[in-house]
């Protein structure tokens, strides 16, 4: 169980400032959760696959397919500065 001076210890390594309600409030708030995973740990495990995820999961993303930009002027037009069809950006790395 933790109590009221850990929530305060673990606020002061964190540098934040508590009322004494949300000292209170925390403090059962984390409590409810080591309860619960002390219920988690009663059940057995013991053929259970570890994963990763709670589902099973592909690649959810859209694949990264190239396209030229239909208007390239005018996507150009909206840099600061341009090198006939490039974007001109400024030097970051030396020749050293």
């Amino acid at each position: 169980m933790i109590d009221i001076e850990e929530v305060k210890k673990v606020a002061n390594l964190a540098r934040l400032q508590l009322t004494p309600e949300e000292e209170q409030e925390f403090t059962t708030q984390l409590n409810s959760i080591l309860d619960y995973f002390e219920q988690l740990s009663e059940l057995d495990t013991e053929k259970v696959a570890p994963t990763s995820r709670a589902i099973n999961l592909n690649n959810i993303m859209r694949s990264d397919e190239l396209e030229p930009f239909a208007n390239r002027e005018e996507i150009l037009a909206c840099a600061p500065e341009t090198d006939g069809e490039f974007f001109k950006v400024p030097k970051i790395l030396s020749e050293e």
